[in-house]
Order: structure tokens, then C-alpha cells, then sequence
């Protein structure tokens, strides 16, 4: 399969590229032109871009790929727009280059509490999370519901507190919510859910929740 993967100097990013690359896949990463992107692999693409707010920019990256996923979002909390307004121009790109698989990665909080949480999660950890970092998951909820209406073929991943710890591939996730008492995840299992996800078509239309 033929890969774009948007994001790619992130570590969610570079873990699908570098999942990918093993898997056989042919990989596009899209990188800024300020980043440094490390290129080990003379099978890597490497699509450099003055930054993610210009579709037409990101049209030649997408040029004959069967899917795309994106590891875009805020690395810190002053990042409040960074998540829709990239993937507003991430999803305009696609149809102009016929792209209909897109994966996003979200978070834990802006999906609903499960059915079966702890109290812990239920009183305390999510309303202390949408608290803190109110505007940040207020910019997620707007990329999620632009994806939604899109009208492509989109997944999205929900993790909760992410860790730079190995992939493990024993990781939960649930299609349609959140994992119930989700603390925490790899980044790497998060890249690996998101890779998976491509081949199932179960996961088309619906958010999944994932955790360790």
C-alpha cells in the first residue's frame, strides 16, 4: 500500500512511518522545511512543506497514495488551533487528489465517558482533563467533527495519556468509544492501532478508543 503519513517529525509521526516502512509499505512523510527529518531509508519519500495550512502544498504529497493518517496535533497546551486547522487543509488536499482513506489521531477526552468507568475516570480524571485543558480538546472536537463530515472514508484514534514506551501490540480499543478506565498508551501501540485500522472496515466512520 501506498502511505502518506502527515505529521511525520512528531512521534506518533515517526513511529507510523517507521511501522510502515517495515511492514512493506510505501511511505510519503510530509515534513516542514524547517524540521529535521533524519532519512535512513532511501525507500522513504520525504515531501518537505512550508507548513500544513495550504492544501495545495499538500496535493504532491498525496499523488498516488491509497490512504493517508495523520499524527498532527498540539504538543503543548498554547497549541489551540494547531489540530483543525491543519487537518482542515490535510482534508481539503485529499479530495483534490482523490484520496478517500484518512486516519487522524484525537485523544481520550473528547470522546464521551464509557459505560462502565471507574469513579476515579468519572469524577475525577475527565473533568479535571477537559478543565485544564479545555481549549485544547475544544480544537479536537472541531477536527473531529470536520472529519466526520468530510465525506471520507476516516477513522479516529482516541488515546489517553501517552508514553514513549515500546509497541507491545497488547493494547484494548473500542470502535464507536473509549476504552473503559483508560489511563495510558504507548505511542508506539497508537501508531500500530492506526496502521491496523486501514484494514478494517469496521473502523471506517467511527472513532476508536485505545489503551493499554
Amino acid at each position: 500500500m501506498r502511505l502518506t503519513v502527515f505529521g511525520a517529525t512528531g512521534r506518533i509521526g515517526a513511529e507510523m512511518v517507521r511501522q510502515a516502512q517495515a511492514s512493506g509499505h510505501k511511505v510519503t512523510a510530509v515534513a516542514r522545511r524547517s524540521s529535521k527529518l533524519e532519512i535512513s531509508d532511501p525507500a522513504l519519500t520525504v515531501v518537505r512543506v512550508d507548513g500544513l495550512g495550504d492544501p495545495r502544498q499538500l496535493v504532491p504529497a498525496l499523488e498516488g497514495s491509497d490512504a493517508a493518517l495523520s499524527g498532527v496535533g498540539p504538543r503543548s497546551s498554547r497549541d489551540l488551533t494547531v489540530a483543525s486547522s491543519s487537518t482542515r487543509a490535510i482534508l481539503t488536499a485529499l479530495k483534490l487528489a482523490g484520496v478517500g482513506r484518512f486516519v487522524a489521531v484525537s485523544a481520550w477526552p473528547v470522546g464521551p465517558i464509557p459505560e462502565g468507568e471507574s469513579l476515579l475516570g468519572r469524577r475525577v480524571l475527565h473533568p479535571m482533563m477537559n478543565r485544564i485543558l479545555k481549549r485544547v480538546y475544544a480544537d479536537l472536537r472541531r477536527m473531529e467533527e470536520e472529519i466526520a463530515a468530510s465525506g471520507l472514508e476516516w477513522t479516529v484514534v482516541r488515546p489517553p495519556r501517552l508514553t514513549d514506551g515500546p509497541l507491545t501490540h497488547r493494547y484494548q480499543t473500542k470502535v464507536g468509544g473509549n476504552v473503559v478506565n483508560a489511563r495510558i498508551v504507548s505511542r508506539a501501540d497508537v501508531a500500530h492501532c492506526m496502521l491496523n485500522a486501514l484494514d478494517d472496515p469496521e473502523t471506517i466512520g467511527q472513532p476508536v478508543g485505545i489503551a493499554r
